[in-house]
């Protein structure tokens, strides 16, 4: 990584937040999931910024940005990456990609301001039904959700395991930053309130989900669902509530692949979101696009 690629801070409603922006074109932003950071995109955001103005963020209080001051419930959330794209400069619409917990807040921000969001691409997002991981759902229990969160290389190995279905990838490298983002002083309090803003122990709060789906049924905006299908952490049926849901988007499913394919499958991931966007690869070739749209060096 060069100097001129590392992440950098920005100021967004007063208080610090990490993100990293590459490449020139039409703006992609990458959001992450619950409990952790933009490393999740790096690959993408590597072979993104070749071909887009790639936007990668920490959310308030992961990684490297600083707890906001507003509760940690969807509708604030999705108001932050607004206000980043304020801070940024992003005055067109974006190419939205979030993972779990980023795919309800990409939904989220499409609901409540729709001139942002020119495409959402959700990847094992959250919001499609209640099911969801035991180890999340236990977060929401008092006291015990603190005690989970305590901070081990057993816990961060565990942690990481579980995202993927070839254990190979929860490599040495992801378990010791995961280790190191648990012992940051605010990342148990923000991950707490978070898991119980939107879910409970039975699963994910059914009202916020309704609420959601409800509005973006009657939205018009290109939309891709994306699944590993094998998935631990919110299963890949909820692809199949998706397609009820939101009929006109478009699905696919990961074989043998779990909660993060942008990771796991990154190559095939980056592909698919090409096409989403229409843009082509020809063979050995750089992509290309028979729209050609304007670079958008101002965001």
């Amino acid at each position: 990584m060069t100097t001129a690629e590392r992440p950098r801070h920005v100021t967004v409603a007063g208080r610090r937040v990490r993100h990293r922006i590459d490449g020139f074109g039409e703006p992609v932003v990458l959001l992450h999931g619950i409990g952790r950071s933009m490393r999740d995109f790096a690959a993408q955001h590597e072979l993104l910024a070749e071909r887009f103005r790639v936007h990668s963020v920490d959310l308030p209080g992961y990684g490297g940005s600083l707890p906001m001051v507003d509760p940690y419930n969807l509708p604030s959330l999705a108001r932050f990456v607004g206000r980043y794209l304020d801070a940024v400069g992003v005055h067109r619409p974006a190419h939205l990609v979030g993972s779990s917990l980023g795919g309800a807040i990409a939904m989220q921000l499409a609901v409540t301001e729709r001139h942002r969001v020119g495409s959402l691409a959700l990847v094992g997002s959250a919001g499609f039904g209640r099911e969801v991981s035991l180890a999340l759902r236990l977060l929401t229990l008092r006291p015990l959700g603190r005690a989970m969160l305590l901070p081990s290389r057993a816990t961060a190995r565990r942690t990481e395991l579980a995202l993927f279905h070839d254990p190979a990838f929860a490599t040495a490298e992801r378990i010791t930053y995961a280790l190191e983002a648990a012992r940051l002083p605010y990342t148990a309090r923000v991950v707490l309130a978070t898991a119980r803003s939107l879910g409970q122990y039975q699963g994910v709060r059914q009202q916020w989900r309704q609420d959601l789906l409800a509005r973006m049924a009657e939205l018009d905006v290109p939309t891709l669902v994306v699944w590993g299908e094998r998935d631990r952490v919110l299963p890949a049926a909820h692809i199949e509530a998706a397609r009820a849901a939101l009929p006109k988007a478009r699905t696919h499913l990961f074989p043998d692949c779990g909660h993060l394919p942008q990771i796991e499958r990154a190559e095939e991931f980056h592909r698919l979101l090409l096409d989403f966007w229409g843009v082509s690869v020809p063979t050995g070739g750089r992509p290309t696009t028979t729209t050609g749209p304007a670079p958008d060096a101002g965001s």
